[in-house]
């Protein structure tokens, strides 16, 4: 067999074998097949896209160039959740203690972020004492007890992936669904879970800006989850506009904790219950949706939840007096208005700009070297639908730098203030089974 052949096959638009897919994959990490080579076939699928067949294939020989972890000594159902991205995305820190609270274990492995804001890691870290790195049966004890955790990813999860993505990086074949799908799915196959609850992001602030985009990818997922035996269910949510009203590390870790204790943030309660629902019914716990829902409410309004999220911090070393009061965790030196030019109904919002606004802050990276600062981003005041008069708080910049005039110009620019009502965004739009 040879690549060349493999290359050409695909350029040509005809479908590749199990054993082409394996033989490339298991060649390439031998390092027997050159970059340029798997260039010109990631152009390839780039152009003529993959059945779903070949992408399941693609995502399974992912997972077995790697590790793939054992999570049997949990006991339960383990169902894990994956969210595609988006600014001010907090959803773990409810979602988390909301299924364990329903007795289901979550055993969960994040990332560091890299752009907007930290990830669901760096954001723990915010919390004094938190401990991300946990051997392999302190993780499963811990989940066995408190039926939640979650650490920093260890071992070789899909290393395939990570050489693909980067060679992706730099020849312009990021965006094809194909290929992100089996990057998304490699890696939560490996994780272990015997089920996966997707968040598809879709809008300004989601790396899939179109509906249509969104559910393609939703779906592509969705079958090849299916496809390699694990039960998947993808949620598609707004990202037309940040969720919540906190971007940036501590200030999501707090807000989330707010919703824990009963505030009615809505949007970002009812995309938490509605993921957890899902995860709640594919654990078997619950049997239809208005079921699970209603329970998961009720988790909340008793305290349930924050008590889940309370013995989670506790256990990974975390001081939970800064939980029982968030004036505690970390902040910023300085705290600047961003004022509205005009009067009028808020009718967008680049959700993506105001991350990079938070990015520049320092609550994100650029670069995979740069430090996060926990304590400083952005709060906002008003969102799509609000109406503002002129000279009114759009947002408060949360800042450990005194000149933040460039800032405070990206967020204003971020808004689109019009004379007539706006329609307020919808948060869910459609969910893949």
């Amino acid at each position: 067999m040879r690549m060349v052949d493999i290359i050409a096959k695909k350029r040509n638009g005809d479908t590749l074998t199990e054993q082409e897919i394996s033989f490339f994959i298991k060649e390439y990490m031998k390092e027997n097949i050159p970059d340029y080579q798997v260039s010109a076939l990631m152009m390839a699928i780039y152009y003529q896209g993959m059945t779903q067949e070949e992408t399941a294939s693609l995502t399974k020989n992912m997972v077995e160039s790697g590790d793939i972890i054992d999570l049997s000594p949990i006991k339960g159902h383990k169902v894990d959740k994956h969210s595609t991205g988006g600014v001010g995305d907090k959803t773990t820190f409810i979602v988390g203690p909301l299924v364990a609270a329903a007795a289901i274990p979550v055993a969960k492995m994040s990332g560091r972020g890299l752009g907007h804001t930290g990830g669901t890691i760096d954001k723990l870290e915010s919390i004094p004492g938190f401990k991300v790195e946990l051997t392999n049966q302190q993780f499963i004890d811990n989940v066995n007890k408190f039926k939640l955790s979650v650490v920093g990813q260890t071992g070789n999860l899909a290393p395939a992936d990570k050489k693909l993505y980067a060679l992706r990086d730099v020849t312009a074949t990021v965006d094809s669904i194909p290929l992100i799908a089996s990057s998304i799915m490699s890696k939560k196959i490996a994780s272990g879970a015997d089920s996966i609850v997707l968040d598809v992001k879709t809008g300004s602030g989601a790396f899939m800006k179109s509906l249509q985009d969104s559910k393609r990818l939703a779906e592509e997922m969705v079958t090849i989850g299916n496809q390699l035996d694990r039960q998947t269910v993808a949620v598609i949510s707004d990202m037309n506009q940040p969720l919540g009203y906190e971007i940036g590390n501590a200030n999501e870790v707090k807000e989330a904790v707010e919703v824990l204790q009963g505030k009615r943030i809505e949007d970002l309660r009812e995309l938490a219950i509605e993921l957890a629902a899902h995860m709640t019914i594919l654990a078997g716990v619950y049997q239809d949706y208005s079921e699970a829902t209603q329970s998961l409410e009720s988790l909340i309004d008793n305290g349930d939840a924050l008590k889940c999220f309370m013995d989670f911090i506790e256990a990974q070393g975390g001081d939970i007096t800064v939980i029982q009061d968030l004036s505690q965790l970390p902040g910023s030196s300085y705290h600047m208005e961003v004022k509205a030019d005009q009067g009028g109904y808020i009718h967008e919002m680049e959700a993506d700009e105001i991350g990079v606004a938070a990015m520049h802050l320092g609550a994100g990276r650029a670069t995979k070297d740069d430090a996060i600062n926990h304590g400083v981003g952005i709060t906002l005041q008003k969102k799509i639908g609000d109406y503002v008069d002129h000279g009114d708080t759009l947002a408060i910049l949360n800042s450990d730098q005194e000149d933040v005039e460039q800032i405070i110009s990206i967020v204003k620019n971020a808004y689109t203030i019009k004379p007539e009502k706006a329609t307020r965004q919808k948060m869910i739009y459609e969910v893949i089974k």
